[in-house]
């Protein structure tokens, strides 16, 4: 299981707020037609590595990931999203709750909030993203 698959794991567990959770393909599928709202989307947004940490051996860098989760809320009633816009809070207290120190099993530290930003408002759907960091090791095969 992968990084994005395990994050998608754990937002969609029971009790979840999201009626659908899901990765980026969902995120694109979101454009062309309606979902189910509340949603919420899980990419790999960035990626960095570092320099090789081994002076000896197969080459050994750490690799920071920034994860986007991209929150979806639609309040048809509101046009203008302020309903949605007041909602969307309590998803991201949820995402920050289940991301903030949760450490996957591929990861070498704790996932960290890094930032939070509003994407859109149009139609009575609000759009958010929230990004987390994670550190891995990219270990070259001998």
């Amino acid at each position: 299981m992968n990084l994005v698959q395990m994050i998608i794991g754990r937002l969609d567990d029971p009790g979840t707020p999201f009626r659908v959770v899901g990765g980026a393909a969902g995120l694109a599928a979101l454009e062309q037609r309606r979902t189910r709202t509340p949603a919420a989307f899980v990419m790999v947004a960035e990626e960095a590595s570092g320099a090789n940490e081994r002076m000896t051996g197969p080459v050994l860098q750490r690799l920071e990931a920034d994860i986007a989760v991209v929150l979806v809320l639609e309040n048809l009633g509101d046009p203008r999203g302020q309903a949605a816009a007041e909602d969307i809070e309590a998803l991201k207290a949820f995402v920050r709750g289940k991301l903030i120190g949760f450490q996957p099993d591929v990861a070498v530290d704790p996932m960290e909030h890094v930032s939070g930003e509003l994407l859109k408002v149009r139609g009575g759907a609000v759009w958010a993203e929230e990004r987390f960091s994670c550190a891995t090791y990219l270990e070259a095969q001998p």
